[in-house]
Order: structure tokens, then C-alpha cells, then sequence
């Protein structure tokens, strides 16, 4: 008959060592938060306070003669609210194609027995370092008669080689070969075994990439300021980034009128941040769970 055993906890007593190493740790992990959380926080009372008492100094750690004037000026304008449809509509169209081309491309390159798969690697690695500079990617876009339609800017981002590897070890690691192997006993084909086996458990990964890229594309300005001449097809980044440059450009006159447009165009400065990101820090804690499962274990290993 076994014996019985006994275990007793006991609590692990801390050393002073360990508390200062604790202590320093708290310290260091605040002050850089501090350091990341307080210009953020500055942007939001810097949008919303007096623009003269922000030139003077005067916010500091709150808003200082709460005006939202800023904010009107922005939003009442046309322009504005079409770049927020364009944007839309390039976001939701490029974080789609992108799943449709990332996630088959990742589980194609997470197979060993792919064909030619080493070649390929390598044409996509080379990309990542060495790029054909500006005037023959305007060439190319040009010879596509891309020029000033909206696929100038969706298709150039419809593809990350850094997320692609990011995906293909994704499935390496998290999509068991034995489970592949029962699904093709049982008559399962290739494209059955994507849609019905991989994708439902996938989740983690497609939230991760449907982010990335959606912020990607949100944020991108370049493409559309090289490749859109029409400013109807501008996207909100673009049109926020002429204003700006309107406002600070078009001081002129008596002393009394510079010294208001630069009041105006420091505190669109400030609003513009809030208007273009507003969206896209709502959209973050829906998809934040997913981040642990889809980035940790979707990180490159070999």
C-alpha cells in the first residue's frame, strides 16, 4: 500500500534583494510609461484648451480655457469628412485583400513539403532589405495606369513580408501536422482542409493581421501624396496634412492677423492628431485579446 505523502508549502521568504530589485523594476516600468502615456495625454489637453494659453506654457497636466473651436474648425469642413469615407473604404478593402493574400501565402510557405520552398523564402526576404527606390516604383505604377485611382493606393499594401513570416509561423507552431494528416484521411482535399480545419482555428493570428494592416493603410499618406492628383480620392491623412500646411502657409498681413493664424494652426496641429487616431484607438481593445495568442506565438523562431 503507498505510502501517503505529505508536502507542505512554504512561503518563500523575500530577501532585501529582492525587494530593491522589485522597487527599481516599479520605478523604471513607470517612468517609462510616464514617458510614453504624457505626450499623448498633452495632444488631448493641448486639442481642447485655450491655443494662447498653450503657446504660453500655461497646459501643463490640464486643459487650460476648455474650447472645442479646434475640433469645429476641423470637422466642419467637406474635404474633411470625404478623407474619413476614402480612408474607410482603402482600410476596409486593403485589410481584406490582405487576409485573402497573406494567410493562404503563410499556410503555402508553413508546408514542408512545398515545392521550390527555399526560392521562394528568398524572393520574398529580398524585398525586405532592398527596395527599387522611388522612380521605378512610380514607372511601374505609371505602366499599370495606377496613376490617381485608389488601387495606386490599396495594392501596394496589401502585402508585408515581415507579416507574412509572421503567419507562416504562426501555422508552423500551432497547427498540429497530425491533425492535418486525420482531416486528409478523411477525404479532406487541400482547400477543405484551409477552410475547415485551419481557418476556424486561426482566429488569433487573422484579428492580428486585420489590425496591423488596417492601421498600416489608416495612418499612410505617402502612396496617396505620389500617386493621387485628384483631391477628392485624398485620403484623411493627406487632407489633414493640407490644411496644415494651408494654415501655416497663408499668414500674411498686419501683426494681429499672423499672430491668429498661428494660434489657428498650432491648435489644428493638435486636433488633427486626435481626429486621425480616434478610430483606430477604439478599434484596439476589441481585437486586444487576440494579441497574446497571435503575436507571442506567431513571433519568428527557428
Amino acid at each position: 500500500m503507498a505510502k501517503k505523502m505529505k508536502v507542505s508549502n512554504h512561503a518563500i521568504k523575500e530577501t532585501t534583494g529582492d525587494k530593491v530589485f522589485y522597487a527599481v523594476n516599479v520605478l523604471l516600468l513607470g517612468l517609462m510609461a510616464l514617458i510614453v502615456i504624457y505626450p499623448l495625454y498633452f495632444i488631448i489637453i493641448a486639442s481642447i484648451s485655450d491655443p494662447d494659453a498653450v503657446l504660453g506654457g500655461e497646459v501643463i497636466l490640464y486643459p487650460v480655457k476648455v474650447t472645442f473651436s479646434g475640433f469645429k474648425k476641423i470637422l466642419e469642413r467637406t474635404d474633411v469628412w470625404r478623407g474619413y469615407l476614402n480612408t474607410i473604404i482603402y482600410t476596409v478593402i486593403t485589410a481584406v485583400l490582405a487576409l485573402v493574400v497573406t494567410i493562404p501565402a503563410g499556410w503555402a510557405l508553413s508546408r514542408k513539403n512545398l515545392p521550390g520552398k527555399k526560392l521562394l523564402m528568398i524572393y520574398f526576404i529580398i524585398p525586405m532589405f532592398f527596395g527599387g527606390g522611388l522612380i521605378p516604383f512610380y514607372n511601374v505604377m505609371s505602366q499599370l495606369r495606377l496613376i490617381n485611382t485608389i488601387w495606386a493606393v490599396i495594392l501596394p499594401a496589401i502585402l508585408s513580408v515581415w507579416n507574412l513570416f509572421m503567419v507562416r509561423t504562426f501555422f508552423e507552431a500551432n497547427i498540429p501536422e497530425g491533425l492535418v494528416e486525420a482531416a486528409r484521411i478523411d477525404g479532406a482535399g487541400k482547400f477543405r482542409i484551409f477552410f475547415s480545419v485551419v481557418l476556424p482555428l486561426s482566429k488569433a493570428i487573422l484579428a492580428v493581421m486585420a489590425l496591423y494592416y488596417a492601421v498600416g493603410q489608416w495612418n499612410s499618406y505617402f502612396n496617396a501624396m505620389i500617386f493621387l492628383q485628384d483631391e477628392k480620392l485624398y485620403p484623411l491623412q493627406l487632407v489633414l496634412k493640407e490644411i496644415l500646411i494651408a494654415s501655416e502657409s497663408t499668414m500674411g498681413g498686419s501683426g494681429e492677423t499672423i499672430l491668429e493664424q498661428y494660434r489657428l494652426a498650432n491648435q489644428i496641429k493638435y486636433v488633427s492628431v486626435i481626429v486621425s487616431s480616434a478610430p483606430v484607438i477604439m478599434l484596439y481593445p476589441f481585437v486586444q485579446k487576440y494579441f497574446n495568442q497571435g503575436v507571442m506565438m506567431g513571433s519568428l523562431k527557428e
